[in-house]
């Protein structure tokens, strides 16, 4: 089986500060990962994050060691200073979501997102 990708999300947020944007595309893949079932793909700024069942039970058990309900990824994100960034994370619960968020210098509260992931993981 091929795998089929729906833009499921894509939005933008510029800056006012020099009129530069940060554009977020958000995609579910019916095969993604090593055991190529369906995810999410977060694209941004040139940087990709897969959230997979592989890569999703290893967070979700680093989350619930450090009892945290919502896991930062930090190695995913684009967070270098405190009034522009990417922030990537994990939300666990019933139903576990990823999480974007996006500030820019000219905003005062970042836009935050989430989306539903299309499996579950035991922990």
């Amino acid at each position: 089986m091929s795998d089929t990708c729906t833009l499921l999300d894509e939005f933008q947020v510029r800056d006012l500060e020099d009129n530069s944007t940060i554009t977020i595309i958000v995609e579910h893949h019916t095969e993604i990962g090593n055991r190529s079932q369906p995810g999410l793909m977060v694209r941004y700024m040139g940087q990709v994050v897969n959230f997979e069942p592989c890569h999703v039970e290893r967070w979700a058990y680093q989350a619930t060691k450090a009892k945290q309900d919502v896991y930062f990824l930090a190695d995913y994100s684009w967070a270098v200073h405190a009034d522009q960034f990417v922030k990537n994370s994990l939300v666990l619960g019933d139903k576990l979501k990823a999480r974007v968020e996006v500030k820019v210098r000219s905003k005062s509260k970042p836009v935050v997102k989430e989306y539903e992931l299309p499996f579950t993981v035991d922990l």
